[in-house]
């Protein structure tokens, strides 16, 4: 069952769920409660409205702005059959006339409290967690990819996409709240899903998205500049991720030695360890040296870039090829190997599927994305945000480019500000000219969210060489007139998604979209679609 609003994803929920009753969850998990329980019973768990299905529990969460428990009434006019929340809320909640079960941390509970509901105890798929600044999303797709190379039914919850035997649906969070994630672990079980790969944010770790879950495999991939608006510093980021490679949250762990913090993973994970690298990225080569599994990278054109996977202990090796730009997607793929066989699948089984299909058939959406068709200019979107990410992506375009590269760059508002310069820079490093443009501004002015930017790429550039166009629309019409054949164009910023965040409001908007229209009427030719236009159902999205 699903159900929706507006241009909302919807949260998937199991066709059956086990009958609970108020009663017990009350006696499982409640410190004490208001109004009568008995014969009531519960069919699922939410925190929020919107998805509010009749005889859920409504759970009331201290928000930064207001309390959960204001919408009681609403809850109670939706067929809530009770509200979960904690003292304060009970008082708020009072006269909705529903029953109240107060516990003293609800969004610290809910993960538990949602696996019993769920029943997601037992039968679950095998699961793959990653985690790390940049990478994510990608790993977690190479192993949905993977995986289905290997005949295998297949899940898979990354910031894009969520995935359950081959429904797809777009992502609202990188990582589901937790009564989300226990219901789409419930919907995996009910339709047969063998293997499921999770992307793992830090603010899933952090905000009890992930809890109660235990990955059969977890990932680190790195750690580099980003949400500093959170941390107070780097140290304090990378101790954020640690508890997910302690034996209550992953059963074994695969750790990146490309950046110094793989070191720290290392050290400080309480469960068993295997490390690899990519030389061609990493960040200390003498650390790199030391890693159990080593990538190479072989081959880099404009379709992808080839590797070997190379086990330093037993000389295995593995060649392949991914259909994505740059070593750092031969560093993922690796990784994403590397986690099939730690969670028991075979090599042989694998390298075989790999050599039948020639390569990785894994489809990374925002990911260097391409979108130009043969004859023409390249040109890919890319959901890049972090400076390194962004640094990563141009090198590797920037090798394969026979002519000029331009970099267009938009950047997240109401979000970490000190790295604006940074990406800034990274685009003019390496793009011979700079388009500053709008992103997702959220709350924030994007002229100021544009003049970072800027300020980062002409520290390295003239300003006929970076300069801004806003809107976007405009922006990407205008670059595309600046590209020929040999020339390669990267649109760093909405990459996959599919709306924007204007002052509160969600926009129907593809960046895929406008490159896509912008060739055409250029006269180019692009590539198969592999998305679904959000403008197609009606004019007004526009």
């Amino acid at each position: 069952m699903t159900k929706t609003g507006s241009n909302i994803p919807p949260v998937l929920r199991p066709a059956q769920t086990p009958a609970r009753s108020l009663t017990e969850l009350a006696e499982r998990f409640a410190r004490d409660t208001r109004g009568s329980l008995d014969g009531v019973t519960v069919t699922g768990i939410t925190i929020a409205t919107s998805d509010l299905n009749p005889g859920e529990v409504f759970v009331g969460i201290h928000g930064r702005n207001r309390h959960g428990a204001e919408f009681a009434q609403q809850t109670a006019e939706l067929g809530a059959s009770a509200i979960l929340t904690d003292a304060e809320g009970a008082g708020i909640a009072a006269g909705a006339g529903l029953p109240i079960l107060i516990v003293d941390d609800p969004r610290g509970e809910l993960g538990e409290i949602a696996k019993w509901v769920f029943d997601t105890s037992h039968d679950l798929p095998l699961l793959f967690g990653t985690t790390g600044t940049d990478g994510k999303t990608s790993i977690t797709h190479l192993l949905d990819g993977l995986l289905g190379q290997l005949g295998v039914v297949t899940g898979l919850s990354s910031s894009a996409l969520r995935v359950v035997a081959g429904e797809r649906i777009m992502a609202r969070l990188t990582t589901p709240e937790a009564y989300e994630m226990h219901a789409l672990l419930a919907v995996m079980r009910e339709r047969g899903v063998e293997a499921a790969a999770i992307e793992v944010s830090v603010q899933a770790i952090m905000r009890h998205r992930v809890d109660a879950v235990v990955f059969d495999v977890a990932m680190f991939t790195n750690l580099s500049h980003d949400h500093m608006d959170d941390f107070s510093g780097m140290d304090e980021y990378l101790e954020a991720k640690l508890p997910l490679f302690q034996p209550d949250r992953a059963r074994r762990a695969v750790v990146s030695l490309d950046t110094p913090a793989g070191a720290t993973v290392v050290e400080r994970a309480g469960v068993p360890v295997v490390t690899i690298a990519t030389p061609a990225i990493a960040v200390d080569q003498d650390l790199a040296a030391t890693a159990q599994w080593t990538v190479t990278v072989n081959e880099e054109t404009l379709e992808g870039t080839g590797f070997t996977l190379t086990n330093n202990e037993d000389g295995r090796t593995l060649t392949s090829f991914v259909p994505v730009i740059g070593p750092h997607m031969a560093a993922n793929s690796g990784a994403a190997i590397v986690m099939l066989l730690e969670a028991g699948y075979d090599w042989e089984r694998i390298s075989s599927a790999l050599a039948r299909d020639e390569g990785i058939k894994a489809h990374l959406p925002g990911r260097a994305e391409k979108i130009h068709g043969e004859g023409g200019p390249a040109v890919y979107v890319d959901f890049g945000h972090t400076p390194v990410g962004i640094e990563k992506t141009l090198e590797g375009l920037r090798r394969v480019t026979a002519g000029k590269l331009v970099v267009m760059l938009g950047a997240d508002g109401s979000r970490d500000t000190t790295k604006r310069f940074a990406m800034g820079k990274a685009a003019g490093d390496y793009g011979d000219i700079v388009i500053i443009t709008d992103h997702n501004p959220r709350m924030e002015d994007p002229a100021i969210v544009r003049r970072m930017l800027l300020e980062g790429a002409r520290s390295v550039k003239s300003e006929e060489e970076a300069y801004e166009i806003s809107p976007p629309e405009t922006a990407i019409v205008e670059a595309v007139k600046l590209i020929g054949p040999g020339d390669a164009l990267m649109w760093f910023g909405p990459g996959h998604q599919d709306h924007r965040d204007v002052q509160g409001v969600r926009l129907f908007y593809s960046g895929r979209e406008l490159a896509r229209q912008a060739l055409i009427d250029a006269g180019w030719p692009v590539g198969e679609r592999r998305w679904k236009n959000p403008y197609a159902d009606d004019g007004s999205h526009h």
